[in-house]
C-alpha cells in the first residue's frame, strides 16, 4: 500500500511523466481500437446474418449462405481475441514483433512482413490519434480517478467514430454501455478539483433530454420530407454525451457538432463533387464535441456568456 502512495506521489509531482505514460498506454489502446473498428462491423453483419437465417429458417423461404464460407453451416470462432490477426491477403499471423503500434508500421514500412501487401497507413494514425487525445486527458485531469473514466469515454468515441465514418453505424454494443456508465458515474458524486462526473440529476436529464432531442428533430424532418435525416444511434450517442457531461452541455455539443458538420460537408460537395443526397455520419461530429466539451466545455460556455454580457449587471 505504501509503495502505490509513493508511486502516485511521484506521477503527481510530474506531470510530464504521468502524460508520457498515458500516452504510451495510449498507443496500445490504439492498436487495440483498431481490432475493434474492423471486427465490430463484421460482427454485427454475421449476428443478424445468424438471426434471419434462423427466421429464414422457420419459413420456406430461401437460406442465406453462412458468413464464414460463403455456404454451409459452419462458422468460426469471430470476436475480438480470435482469430489472431492476419495479413488480409496472404493469411499470414501477424507476430507480436510485427504487432508494436506505430514502430512495427515504420519498420514494415508499410507492408506486410511475408506478401509485401500494403498496410493501411490508418493503423498508425488511429494508434497516434489514440496517444495524442489520452496524453491531453491526462494531462487536463492528472492523476485522479475520474481520468480512467475520461480515458474510457474518449476512446469509446474514438472507436465508434471511425465505424460509424466508415459503416454509417454506431453499435447498441458501444453506445448503450457508454450511456450507462455515464449513469453510473453520476451516483459517485462530483470530483471538486474538475467539475466532473455531473450530479445525478444533470445526467440522468441529459440523458433523457439529449435522446429525445434529436429523436423528435429526425421524426420532424421524416414528417416533412419523407426522408431519414440521422440514425438512432445518433440519438443514443447524444442522449450518453447528456449523461457524461449534463444536460448543461447539450447546447454546445449539438452546436458544435452541427457547424463542424456542415463545414465539412460543404467542403465535400465542393472539393470531391459529392452527391448532396449521399449520408454524411453524423457520430463523428457528436463525437468530437461530446470531447471537446469533456476538455473544455465549461471555458468554451463561460466565454461565451461573456462575450454574450448574459449575466453582467
Amino acid at each position: 500500500m505504501q509503495s502505490i502512495d509513493i508511486l502516485i506521489h511521484g506521477l503527481t509531482s510530474s506531470p510530464l511523466l504521468w502524460t508520457a505514460l498515458i500516452f504510451v498506454l495510449g498507443l496500445l489502446v490504439g492498436s487495440f481500437l483498431n481490432v475493434v473498428i474492423h471486427r465490430v462491423p463484421i460482427m454485427l453483419e454475421r449476428e443478424w446474418t445468424a438471426q434471419a437465417r434462423e427466421i429464414l429458417a422457420q419459413t420456406d423461404a430461401p437460406t442465406l449462405p453462412s458468413p464464414a464460407s460463403g455456404g454451409g453451416e459452419k462458422t468460426e470462432r469471430y470476436n475480438l481475441v480470435v482469430p489472431r490477426s492476419a495479413c488480409p491477403k496472404c493469411k499470414k499471423m501477424i507476430t507480436a514483433a510485427q504487432n508494436i503500434p506505430v514502430i512495427s508500421y515504420l519498420f514494415l514500412r508499410g507492408k506486410c512482413a511475408n506478401c509485401g501487401n500494403p498496410i493501411s497507413v490508418r493503423y498508425p494514425i488511429v494508434e497516434l490519434f489514440t496517444a495524442a487525445l489520452s496524453a491531453a486527458v491526462a494531462w487536463k485531469f492528472g492523476v485522479h480517478w475520474y481520468t480512467a473514466a475520461a480515458l474510457f469515454f474518449t476512446w469509446m468515441l474514438i472507436a465508434m467514430s471511425v465505424i460509424d465514418f466508415d459503416t454509417t453505424l454506431l453499435p447498441d454494443n458501444m453506445t448503450l454501455p457508454l450511456l450507462w456508465v455515464g449513469l453510473l458515474l453520476s451516483i459517485v458524486g462530483t470530483a471538486p478539483s474538475i467539475g466532473l462526473p455531473v450530479d445525478m440529476k444533470s445526467s440522468i436529464i441529459g440523458a433523457v433530454a439529449g435522446y429525445l432531442s434529436l429523436w423528435s428533430v429526425y421524426h420532424l424532418f421524416k414528417l416533412l420530407t419523407g426522408k431519414e435525416g440521422m440514425g438512432y444511434g445518433d440519438f443514443k450517442l447524444f442522449g450518453a454525451l447528456g449523461a457524461w457531461l449534463g444536460w448543461q452541455s447539450l447546447p454546445l455539443i449539438i452546436l458544435l457538432s452541427a457547424f463542424t458538420g456542415a463545414l465539412v460537408g460543404i467542403a465535400l460537395i465542393v472539393v470531391r463533387g459529392r452527391d448532396r443526397n449521399i449520408p454524411i455520419p453524423f457520430g463523428p461530429y457528436l463525437a468530437a464535441a461530446g470531447w471537446i466539451a469533456l476538455m473544455w466545455g465549461e471555458e468554451l460556455i463561460g466565454a461565451y456568456l461573456r462575450m454574450s454580457g448574459i449575466g453582467q449587471g
